[in-house]
């Protein structure tokens, strides 16, 4: 199984952070059923204030290409995904369109 950890931040705006939080909670089933046929396994999202961290834990043989071929031929997921750019702005240093941005792993208490 493969772990990723990746980043992205919301726009300040209150009002715009509680709708995103209100998707959230009741994501469309269309957008749980492209998660799962890639090949995610698990997956939370966290937010502190605008900023959000998102855990990942998949198939060895998930790639974020093939998962974002998949998506590109399934319009739910590219509603969903138009809709959600009303909320996210680009991370510094993000290449055009680039939303979540993957994290380097820094210290696993494990390899202690």
């Amino acid at each position: 199984m493969k772990r990723y950890c990746l980043t992205l931040d919301l726009k300040e705006d209150q009002q715009l952070i509680a709708e995103y939080d209100e998707y959230h909670r009741a994501v469309w089933p269309e957008i749980i059923a492209s998660i799962r046929n890639s090949g995610i396994l698990h997956m939370e999202i966290y937010r502190y204030q605008a900023r959000l961290f998102m855990i990942i834990e998949a198939e060895d043989n998930f790639s974020f290409e093939r998962k974002a071929a998949l998506d590109k031929n399934n319009r739910k997921v590219e509603e969903w995904e138009t809709l959600m750019w009303k909320y996210q702005q680009a991370l510094p240093g993000a290449r055009p369109g680039e939303k979540w941005l993957p994290m380097n792993k820094l210290f696993s208490l494990e390899e202690y």
